[in-house]
């Protein structure tokens, strides 16, 4: 093995008073929904709000001064990103960053204001790769590889070091795959430390580019997935070594349980994750009887999501829960008539958000509107009660 438990507690020696050692707590809540016992490592706490700061710290501080003095560059589709632009401005150290073109405002915002060149250019962080590549070569720049590379491996390993001194009686640890930095180190760490300690691997089923090498399968790889910090379609040589050695299983998780797993968190734990840091939880909702009644622990890697896609999130999930719905009824188109339905829904405890009638893209007679309610309930009993109230009072109503 090229990494050694060694080379991890080395690191954090070099990362100690540097970083935030983050809170690894037990969670009564999520314990219940998931019939396991859930230990949550908080790496949104980072001051650049993920776990890439162990691996660029550790990365960067190894360099030496001719090194240093040429400048770094690194790809990345956002938090490796802010972790070396920061920590290379605390050091001194000239950095370019290249990101791919749709990468979240919040991610490339945070970079440029730590004082680096952000090149945003390619479709997807691979086309980001091959460039900073050719970019490197030309300006004779330093390589921070975001995962394949052995002190960046060893220092995203620290988080097992403090995950287990925090709870050595953990069965499992859930931990997202990009390119396979994170739980390449956690793995070394926590085997050396823990040997029947299950390490399961975690990749949106839209990026299932490890489980494809592991398992030396063909599933597609691409497309648009809220987890964009783990959308890698070539994951590194290095990683896939110490993932086919040490690692137990990798699971794959579909979008809306990513999306589902980001809302409970911020519901229940009242902490913000992209999409990569909630997909541990996902997996654990997906797989419940798996890990019943087992202790697990799950990374929550980062907390970098754009505002935008966090208020879709919260709306998507209270659509799926039924407490924000849409229902149409069909009324008279007489005056009164939208007051009675909605009088009926008013005394059922629901509040209206909004109200449209169609009296022209409708197949109903012209004698009858079409009113759409957008309610907001206390979930889907609640909603079920309110239709039934409506049938009652000779409506016709559908959740639409």
């Amino acid at each position: 093995m090229s990494i050694t438990i060694q080379d991890i507690q080395n690191a954090a020696k070099v990362l100690q008073g540097n970083i935030e050692s983050t809170p690894c707590m037990h969670s009564r809540t999520l314990s219940n929904i998931c019939g396991a016992e859930v230990y949550l490592k908080f790496e949104n706490l980072q001051f650049t709000a993920s776990f890439k700061e162990r691996g660029a710290l550790f990365k960067l501080s190894s360099l030496t001064e001719n090194e240093r003095k040429q400048g770094v560059i690194a790809m990345s589709a956002g938090n490796h990103a802010q972790a070396v632009a920061y920590h290379a401005k605390q050091l001194g150290i000239p950095v370019v960053i290249i990101m791919p073109r749709y990468t979240p405002d919040i991610k490339v915002e945070h970079t440029r204001s730590y004082g680096a060149e952000v090149i945003l250019d390619g479709e997807t962080f691979d086309d980001a790769a091959n460039i900073t590549f050719d970019i490197a070569r030309q300006r004779n720049l330093v390589l921070i590889h975001p995962y394949d590379d052995e002190k960046i491996i060893a220092g995203q390993g620290t988080v097992a070091l403090e995950v287990l001194d925090s709870q050595p009686e953990l069965d499992a640890l859930l931990v997202p795959i990009g390119g396979g930095g994170l739980i390449s180190g956690i793995a070394v760490a926590a085997k050396a430390i823990k040997p029947t300690i299950d390490i399961i691997g975690v990749e949106t089923s839209l990026f299932p580019s490890m489980y494809n090498q592991l398992h030396n399968k063909q599933a597609e790889i691409g497309g648009s997935t809220i987890a964009e910090g783990i959308a890698v379609k070539q994951p590194g040589k290095l990683t896939f070594e110490i993932i086919q050695k040490l690692v137990d299983d990798i699971l794959l998780v579909d979008e809306d349980k990513i999306e589902s797993a980001v809302q409970l968190l911020l519901e229940v734990e009242k902490t913000v994750t992209e999409g990569a840091g909630a997909i541990g939880l996902a997996a654990l909702l997906q797989n419940k009887q798996r890990f019943s009644g087992r202790k697990v622990g799950l990374i929550i890697s980062g907390g970098n999501i754009d505002m935008p896609v966090l208020a879709s999130v919260i709306q998507r999930g209270l659509v799926r829960s039924g407490r924000l719905s849409r229902i149409r009824i069909q009324l008279q188109d007489i005056p009164g008539s939208t007051s009675r339905a909605s009088t009926c829904i008013e005394d059922n405890k629901a509040k209206i958000v909004e109200i449209h009638h169609h009296r022209t893209f409708t197949s109903q007679p012209i004698q009858v509107v079409e009113v759409e309610f957008i309610l907001q309930t206390k979930g889907q009993e609640h909603l079920e009660s309110i239709l039934l109230s409506l049938h009652q009072s000779g409506f016709k109503a559908h959740i639409i």
